[in-house]
């Protein structure tokens, strides 16, 4: 068939908050490679909108997380399901992934699940925290659910969940690949002095939690290392907020938005405190030894305790089966337990050196299997995935799209 006559084929792509930006650009790329030829619609953040996706609003009106959180938002996230429904409806793609952000994507795939398109879901909601009950909705939600944990391919085989394991992108994050010395000179910092890098979260929704810690925090650790440097790496989507909150902290921190600044940073640090999520496992490639600090409301926390499974929340301490890092949630999450974790991390080289090797065994298992290494990185274990999941579509409707294309 003459190319001309071919028509490109359409996949709507949802992302939610930051780290689904970032997949979704490496997703983005992984597929353009295996076919020019794509066209991407739907919902993303600055890193996929560089990369061509014209946004159907502001993904940032999707950033928010915590149950007591969510409620003043309702109803703006409610018109906004609307809208992404209501785009699939008149535009008709070729396929559907949903990139993690599982609050808005499965009440996004639930109203979809007449529509006949494929669908993938990227990222394993984590049920097998909490909520168990709902994986038995997922068979109807989507075609293929790819995860990102090695675990989870047999959790969700065992409840009728279709799941490929493709490894975890942070892998390719460039994050172990910073300069330390290109970071000091940028920032005027001397070779000595301690770079503590304080990760409060990417959603507005989490931010404001901690800070006021880890500025009351810095006031108690500058009095121990006068010369104390903190560095927040920030989504663009909460740096002016962030900006506007640390303008009086007794510490002045140096704020960085760009990824090759970030991994600098990483770099020169002694040692960090971080927020839950991604952000460890970031941290554990580029090995800087950290303590995990987070806070939620105190109603929300309340209820997570009743409803969560598992023994730890930071994902190395479940990947290593041990708490590696310490974790300081709510109640210990206080100026004092923090600037103690931190004085301890940065003075005391053997805690750091004893992290940095389990952060070697946790990051083995985050790659593809033996039998996908082929693939390359997990964002082209993903492409390929997605492609096989398309074509398999393809090909049942008599529209061999690759095939005509060769």
């Amino acid at each position: 068939m003459p190319h001309s006559l071919i028509a490109p084929r359409v996949i709507w792509l949802l992302a939610g908050e930051a780290s689904g930006d970032v997949l979704g650009a490496h997703l983005m790329q992984a597929l353009h490679a295996r076919d020019p030829h794509l066209i991407f619609v739907g919902i993303g953040g600055p890193r996929m909108e560089a990369l061509g996706l014209n946004s159907l609003f502001p993904m940032r009106d999707l950033a928010v997380m915590g149950l007591v959180e969510v409620l003043p938002r309702i109803r703006q996230l409610s018109q906004r399901l609307n809208e992404a429904v209501n785009d699939v409806v008149l535009r008709q793609p070729d396929m559907i992934v949903t990139i993690d952000s599982p609050g808005f994507a499965l009440r996004f795939l639930k109203r979809l699940r007449d529509q006949n398109v494929p669908k993938i879901h990227y990222v394993g909601p984590q049920v097998w925290a909490w909520h168990e009950k709902r994986v038995h909705s997922f068979p109807e939600l989507w075609d293929r659910l790819l995860c990102l944990l090695p675990f989870e391919v047999e959790w969700f085989a065992q409840r009728g969940v279709a799941v490929d394991f493709v490894g975890h992108p942070v892998l390719q994050s460039g994050a172990d690949q910073g300069d330390a010395k290109r970071f000091r000179l940028r920032h005027g910092l001397s070779d000595n002095a301690p770079v503590l890098i304080l990760m409060p979260g990417s959603r507005r929704s989490e931010v404001p939690r901690l800070l006021p810690v880890y500025g009351h925090m810095l006031s108690l650790l500058k009095k121990r290392l006068p010369d104390i440097c903190p560095v927040l790496p920030l989504s663009p989507l909460v740096a002016q907020t962030v900006k506007a909150a640390v303008a009086k902290w007794p510490v002045k921190p140096i704020i960085v938005t760009e990824l090759h600044d970030k991994h600098d940073a990483f770099a020169a640090a002694g040692a960090a405190l971080t927020k839950s999520g991604t952000s460890t496992l970031e941290l554990a490639l580029a090995h800087v030894p950290m303590a995990v600090a987070y806070r939620v409301n105190p109603v929300t926390a309340f209820m997570a305790r009743r409803m969560i499974k598992v023994k730890y929340v930071a994902m190395v301490n479940l990947l290593a089966g041990r708490e590696v890092v310490p974790e300081l949630l709510q109640e210990r999450c206080t100026p004092e337990h923090l600037a103690d974790s931190a004085y301890a991390l940065l003075t005391d080289p053997a805690l750091g050196e004893a992290q940095k090797t389990a952060f070697d065994a946790v990051m083995a298992q985050l790659r593809p299997t033996e039998s996908d290494r082929h693939n390359g990185t997990p964002s082209d274990a993903a492409a390929e995935a997605v492609l096989r999941i398309l074509n398999e579509k393809s090909r049942s409707t008599g529209k061999d799209v690759a095939a005509e294309r060769e």
